[in-house]
């Protein structure tokens, strides 16, 4: 394992989120506090509580996992499409880093930094609402394991991108979608049949609820359904990863 070639490029990526950390920190954290005032204060002021748990508190895991998938994927998909834009893709190829190591650098930069927005936007939220967390280690598992598997499909992501344009293309239009309507600010047991066995086949929605399990002890599905479809997801995305460098494909043409 060369791990000196991992730490040059996980030091990199975590010195450019430096470099813009109004942009990589800042600017999250102030967005999701206005969802947190919005929501929160214009839905809270009427509905109290969803199953036994005051709508203020019961929307930070939601708003969390909003902002740690867009993060996840925006800064592992920018981290390796400059280096295919600018042409130094060429010298990591030929550097004396695997593939799995260069992986290793890039992802884990993506992941940190998206688990140190994670506990800065759980830390803010703590000053607005009671915030109790029943499960400690299961949260910080579910935070790791969304990070890497998110982070692992932002890459995927940033290897296809042509353009900034379809950079933008997957979060904006599927994955902003697919929270907001995974759960993320009410529990699926409010909609009526048939949207909420429709809600289901929404893969965003065992994340959520996985997540807020581990604050409130509960969720909209069981706990073990939830880790077990992040991690059917995060291997598919270490296996059309393993498939991209084994083929080359969109990394040497």
């Amino acid at each position: 394992m060369n791990w000196h070639g991992v730490w040059a490029i996980y030091r990199f990526e975590m010195a450019r989120a430096l470099r813009t950390l109004w942009q990589s920190l800042v600017t999250p954290v102030l967005t999701t506090s206005l969802y947190f005032i919005v929501f929160g204060g214009a839905i809270g002021s009427r509905m109290q509580a969803v199953d036994g748990v005051g709508y203020g508190s019961f929307i930070v895991p939601g708003l969390i996992m909003l902002s740690l998938l867009t993060q996840s994927i925006g800064n592992a998909s920018i981290g390796i499409y400059f280096p295919k834009f600018t042409g130094t893709i060429y010298e990591l190829l030929s550097a004396p880093v695997s593939a799995f190591e260069m992986v290793l650098g890039y992802v884990g930069a993506a992941a940190t930094k998206s688990v140190v927005l994670g506990l800065v936007i759980l830390a803010t939220a703590a000053l607005f609402v009671p915030l109790p967390i029943a499960h400690p280690g299961a949260m910080i598992g579910f935070l790791l394991l969304t990070s890497v598997a998110f982070s692992l499909f932002g890459f995927i992501i940033g290897i296809w991108a042509k353009g900034f344009e379809q950079l933008q293309f997957v979060p904006a239009l599927l994955i902003t979608p697919l929270t907001f309507l995974g759960g993320a600010f009410y529990s699926i047991d409010m909609l009526p049949e048939p949207w909420r066995t429709v809600s289901l086949f929404n893969p965003v929605v065992y994340l959520v609820s996985g997540f807020r399990w581990s604050f409130f002890d509960r969720g909209d599905v069981a706990v073990g359904v939830s880790l077990a479809v992040t991690a059917v997801f995060l291997v598919a995305c270490m296996g059309v990863v393993a498939w991209i460098f084994r083929t080359g494909w969109r990394l040497k043409n």
